[in-house]
């Protein structure tokens, strides 16, 4: 299944502003949708109805954010080394700094001597080379003192360990990329967080569920090629960006795995995603702000466009009264969203077509449905129509099935939070 989608977010704590996504995922997971906790967690998600808030889509101009190369820039030799041997002093690859490659070693140092001479040498390429898996500790490639326009090629194969003693507590992530400019990871590699391995210990010990792999505080990053597989939680997150670029990407984890969302976007801005592949055990691309204050702040300008999806329970969602606890209460407060459009979404769906739940206080407005064609599953499901709740906006074209629920126009008053999150 292929999807070409571009989704345009912003969201607020200061005024963050994004844009993202385009997605394609499969069995029993959301195609689309935003929504937002008492954490202020707006979520790409399918289903649910539970105890706090979600939105999703509208049209602005592309981002700034331009693909770069598949090949590093040719550079004039460099004084020193680790890279291949006889070869560009600009390539540093993991084998030449002491990594065995054999999915057993643990290969976290040499990974992080690597990082230290790579980040001295502006356009040079990280390399980790297929044909081997590379087991690695948590790590963190940091700047902020790197040169920019780093390659991470990515060939190999990278897993987590298993043995809850190298997690520790309270860790939110395994694989960092912090404060950096330029970045690149591309390749045709894996990065396998062994979620479904350590189901066991995840249930024992709940504070070993990191992020996969995670940007922190970076500009200009770009994600191609690689897949991600299995993550205990969420595979790929971008926290503090500003213009980050996501195509030819995958992630696959199992359909009943708990929270493990595609891509999570916060605090971002500029935010382009395309021709991915998300087959998710939960949202596939979720929006939060970021702060524990939540329920505050704005969703606004987001497109979902040009996705198909396969037997997914919910495929277009907005649900503001999203929890992803066991036990949650309702909350007042709400993330205000607008301004978001779902175009050209097709596929098959196991419930319900579209749900959409929006806050009393805070209505959804400027919500827009331009040739949705959607097919339920009849001989498999009991299901559903579309639901609507609060939400406003118009119908472009037709829609199959006929959504009449939604409220054409604007509500009579509807007063935006605009208020920040104190963090």
């Amino acid at each position: 299944m292929f999807v070409v989608a571009f989704l345009v977010w912003s969201s607020s704590l200061g005024g963050c502003h994004g844009r993202a996504t385009g997605k394609h995922w499969s069995k029993n997971r959301v195609a689309s949708a935003t929504h937002s906790s008492k954490k202020g967690k707006a979520h790409s998600h399918g289903g649910g109805h539970n105890g706090n808030r979600r939105g999703g889509a509208s049209k602005t101009k592309p981002p700034s954010t331009k693909p770069k190369q598949d090949v590093p820039p040719s550079l004039p030799p460099q004084k020193g080394g680790g890279g291949f041997k006889g070869g560009h002093s600009s390539m540093f690859n993991v084998l030449n700094f002491g990594a065995r490659g054999d999915g057993v070693t643990d290969d976290t140092k040499a990974f992080q001597d690597t990082w230290k001479a790579s980040c001295k040498v502006a356009a040079s390429t990280f390399i980790v080379p297929s044909n081997y898996v590379f087991l690695l500790s948590p790590i963190s490639f940091s700047g902020p003192y790197c040169q920019p326009d780093i390659i991470f090629q990515l060939d190999g194969t990278i897993i987590a360990p298993t043995d809850f003693k190298v997690w520790g507590k309270g860790l939110l992530q395994w694989l960092q990329f912090t404060k950096l400019i330029g970045l690149t990871i591309q390749g045709h590699g894996v990065i396998d967080g062994r979620g479904s391995e350590r189901s066991e210990l995840v249930g024992k010990v709940p504070s070993i569920k990191p992020t996969a792999l995670r940007f922190y505080g970076s500009f200009n990053v770009t994600v191609t090629g690689i897949k991600i597989q299995n993550s205990p939680q969420c595979h790929l997150k971008f926290d503090n960006c500003i213009g980050v670029f996501v195509h030819n990407f995958s992630v696959s984890s199992p359909g009943d795995s708990l929270n493990t969302d595609g891509i999570h976007l916060q605090n971002s801005k500029d935010v382009l995603i395309h021709s991915t592949t998300l087959s998710c055990g939960d949202d596939c691309i979720s929006i939060q702000t970021g702060c524990s204050n939540g329920g505050l702040g704005f969703v606004q300008g987001v497109l979902f466009s040009n996705i198909q999806v396969s037997e997914v329970k919910i495929p277009i969602v907005i649900d503001q009264f999203y929890c992803d606890k066991v036990k949650c209460s309702n909350q007042t407060a709400a993330v205000a969203l607008s301004g978001i459009n779902y175009e050209r979404i097709r596929g098959t769906y196991t419930v319900k077509p579209v749900h959409f739940a929006c806050s009393d206080n805070l209505p959804c407005t400027d919500i827009s449905l331009t040739a949705i064609e959607l097919k339920p599953l009849q001989e498999l499901y009991h299901l559903y129509g579309a639901f609507c709740w609060q939400t406003f906006g118009e119908l472009r074209t037709p829609t199959v099935p006929p959504i009449d629920c939604l409220h054409i126009g604007k509500p009579s008053s509807n007063q935006i939070q605009y208020d920040f999150d104190s963090c």
